[in-house]
Order: C-alpha cells, then sequence, then structure tokens
C-alpha cells in the first residue's frame, strides 16, 4: 500500500485548518501559500471531502473551507479510505466477502490479512488533533 499525494494532502490541509480555525472560513489560496500545494490540486481534494461531517464551506469575499467538528474527531484511516478508495495491502482483500478464486487455499492471504489489521488499528485510532500535538512534541 501507497499512500498518494490526494491521502497525503488532504491530511495537510485539514491540519492547516485545524492550526487557523481561529480565523473562521480558510481560502484554498491561503492553505496553498502555506502547504506548498496547487490550488488546483486542493480543489480536486476538497471535492473528495465535501461532506457536512468533514468541511464547511461559505461563498463569497469571505469565502472557504473550515473543520465541521473538532480535531480530535477526525480520524486519519476514514480520511485516508475517503481519498484513497482503499487502505488493504493487497487488492484481494478490497472486497467483502474476498471473492479472489484462490482465497480458500492462499497460504498468504493470513499475512496480508494481518498486515491490514495492523494497518487499519493504527490509522483508525490516530487523530488530526494527535497528530499535531505529536508535532509539538519534537
Amino acid at each position: 500500500m501507497k499512500i498518494s499525494t490526494k491521502g497525503r494532502y488532504a491530511l495537510r490541509m485539514l491540519i492547516d485548518l485545524a492550526e487557523h480555525k481561529s480565523l473562521g472560513f480558510i481560502s484554498l489560496k491561503d492553505i496553498s501559500q502555506r502547504q506548498g500545494i496547487s490550488r488546483k490540486y486542493l480543489e480536486q481534494i476538497v471535492t473528495l471531502l465535501s461532506n457536512p461531517d468533514i468541511l464547511r464551506s461559505n461563498r463569497g469575499n469571505k469565502g472557504g473551507y473550515m473543520l465541521a467538528k473538532e480535531p480530535n474527531q477526525y480520524i486519519v484511516g476514514e480520511i485516508l479510505t475517503i481519498t484513497e478508495g482503499s487502505l488493504s495491502p493487497v487488492s484481494c482483500l478490497e472486497d467483502e466477502p474476498n471473492r479472489c478464486e484462490r482465497n480458500i487455499f492462499c497460504k498468504t492471504l493470513p499475512l496480508w490479512q494481518g498486515l491490514e489489521n495492523i494497518i487499519n488499528e493504527y490509522l483508525y485510532n490516530i487523530t488530526i488533533q494527535d497528530i499535531m500535538d505529536n508535532y509539538k512534541k519534537y
């Protein structure tokens, strides 16, 4: 599994919004400048995250985006699943139930299932707030 720039940049954008939440709605231009991410690419990410449970938006002169909830309520695994589509290390684990014709006798399937469990356990137990707090330690 490899996290794409969409996933990585989505997390950076949400962290930026969390760090600047006292400013209200933040323009993509401001996020773009601070994060070094093109505005056009941020627009694509915003489209993926355009859910009232994730982002609030406002059009106009003072328009932009803000978090819909507190940073400790954003689970990294959920954000990455939205942007990446799947966090499975192998394609045969993406469907439930497993539709791979070899799954009954595949000797490596338990290995991939174990790796997927570790990935999910890790990423679904970290929030945007945790990332921000962890950064402040260093």
